[in-house]
């Protein structure tokens, strides 16, 4: 028998009538604002912002004709904390693309239960440690999952049966789908890290298999950041149980292929999102400490360089503290900062 969220999903209206509201000026305004933010000395944005109106008038009829999309991505590789491939889609795709989630947001996140944290409003990495956190300290045992290579796993041809499973509006699918095709690692998958939109299309993808663990598996505890997710359980058997059936079920519904399972006792620890969780303390990962060390180094020679200003600093070195504040954490930064600022060789005793 379906569950009762099974049918609410089922009753929900796809939604038609989108690409005025996507085209609206005003949207395309606050969709400029957006993609602008913290590139205002990017060359393509100074250019883009010369003649603004113009470009978005011209946007807006590119939207509204069907023809926004091409697949000019510039491609560079970022190494936090492992390498990967982004693909920046130029400046007036970008504006398209938030444009279109300024729109479309709502509808994929009523598709989204409790249970999943990234890309969504008031969730995001802090809110998915806290609970992560308060179910280590409740249950016995605890199995990481995590997909074989996400992003590039994708189906185009699953993206695409999602997305119109939500929406009717053709011009607004086709513009998705157009996306959709400008990138692919293997024939017919792969979403190019980078894009906005990707960002949705992957959360959703696997939103389906969220719904399954919470009304299949009715596992007392669960969470998913992307395509990290943790379940939780007093009974080692039952939680085993559980990871070999959500395996099968996203081979077969999904396409995708699950990493071997990391499954230990809660005191072992819960890597999760960069920390090392433990049902009385949260450490740091071993990945996030040389990455802070990396990153601090480097922001203290930009700043005794010259090459940025106090205020620049202050801009970069605040949200990197903030990410160790909310891990025990302040004899690690406190021998970090006197070591680098001393100019002191070999920071690996300090790891």
């Amino acid at each position: 028998m379906a569950s009762t969220l099974s049918l609410k999903l089922k009753a929900m209206k796809r939604l038609g009538n989108l690409i005025e509201s996507v085209a609206a000026m005003e949207n395309l305004e606050l969709a400029f604002c957006k993609a602008r933010r913290g590139k205002n000395h990017q060359q393509e944005v100074e250019d883009f912002s010369r003649n603004i109106r113009g470009n978005l008038i011209q946007l807006r009829q590119n939207i509204l004709t069907g023809n926004p999309v091409s697949a000019e991505y510039r491609f560079f590789y970022v190494y936090d904390p492992k390498k990967r491939a982004i693909c920046a889609a130029p400046f007036h795709q970008r504006v398209m693309q938030h444009a279109m989630m300024n729109i479309c947001h709502n509808t994929f996140d009523s598709r989204q239960t409790s249970d999943s944290y990234a890309s969504r409003k008031g969730m995001g990495t802090y809110a998915a440690l806290a609970r992560a956190a308060g179910n280590q300290k409740r249950y016995d045992w605890y199995l990481k999952l995590d997909v074989r290579k996400y992003f590039d796993s994708i189906s185009h041809e699953i993206v695409r049966k999602q997305l119109s499973s939500m929406f009717k509006d053709a011009r607004l699918l086709k513009i998705f789908s157009d996306i959709i095709d400008t990138h692919e690692v293997s024939p017919g998958r792969g979403m190019p890290i980078g894009n906005l939109t990707s960002q949705y299309f992957a959360n959703h993808y696997l939103s389906v298999a969220d719904h399954f663990v919470r009304e299949q598996l009715k596992i007392p505890a669960y969470i998913r950041y992307m395509d990290d997710m943790v379940l939780w359980h007093n009974d080692r058997n039952r939680l085993l149980e559980a990871g070999n059936r959500f395996r099968d079920f996203i081979q077969e519904k999904l396409d995708l292929t699950l990493k071997p399972f990391c499954m230990n006792r809660r005191e072992a620890g819960l890597p999760f999102l960069g920390y090392q969780l433990f049902p009385d303390r949260i450490w740091l990962g071993m990945r996030s400490r040389r990455r802070y060390i990396r990153k601090l180094t480097q922001f203290e020679e930009n700043l005794n360089e010259g090459t940025w200003t106090e205020k620049q600093y202050q801009r970069h070195i605040t949200p990197l503290t903030a990410f160790t504040m909310h891990a025990d954490a302040a004899g690690f930064r406190r021998v970090a900062h006197l070591r680098i600022s001393d100019n002191m060789a070999g920071y690996s005793n300090i790891l």
